[in-house]
């Protein structure tokens, strides 16, 4: 896809306050690389190819294998991935594709016995964050392939 309109030009402070939610999930102490995976899920289940490439050359950056990274969209059927990894990508997935049901009680059960209700919390907004960026990107459009490593911490820590 191609950038359609620049909304961070059109709507900074918008844009300030999903960078204010990235600060905040950043500050939680969940792993980043928990969060690297959590955020790769959602944007693939998203469809969003343009935070598929960034968070794929993050988590690259960060040291993860390229095997866990071609893994995420299949993981159930992998050995790859911890108790606490799949728990949260259940969860993101859970809350990404929120339908009629919501989000079943056993999983969020599971999901709580896994992280504790603080770090549930802390998960769930990586989660919100993540889909609010691929609506944009998906819906405003991104130039894929643009992304160099870092960049989004380098924005986030300014």
């Amino acid at each position: 896809m191609t950038r359609r309109i620049a909304f961070e030009e059109i709507a900074p402070e918008g844009v300030q306050r999903i960078l204010d939610l990235e600060r905040y999930v950043r500050s939680t102490g969940l792993e980043p690389s928990l969060l690297e995976l959590v955020r790769l899920a959602a944007s693939y289940r998203n469809g969003c190819a343009y935070c598929v490439d960034m968070h794929t050359k993050d988590a690259r950056e960060r040291g993860e294998t390229e095997q866990r990274l071609y893994a995420v969209p299949v993981w159930r059927e992998t050995p790859f991935f911890s108790a606490r990894e799949r728990a949260a990508l259940a969860w993101a997935e859970a809350v990404t594709e929120l339908g009629p049901e919501g989000v079943p009680d056993a999983l969020y059960a599971d999901t709580l016995e896994a992280f504790g209700a603080e770090d549930l919390v802390s998960l769930t907004f990586a989660v919100v964050a993540i889909n609010c960026w691929n609506r944009l990107a998906i819906a405003l459009g991104a130039d894929v392939g643009s992304y160099e490593p870092g960049q989004l911490a380098r924005v986030q820590s300014g």
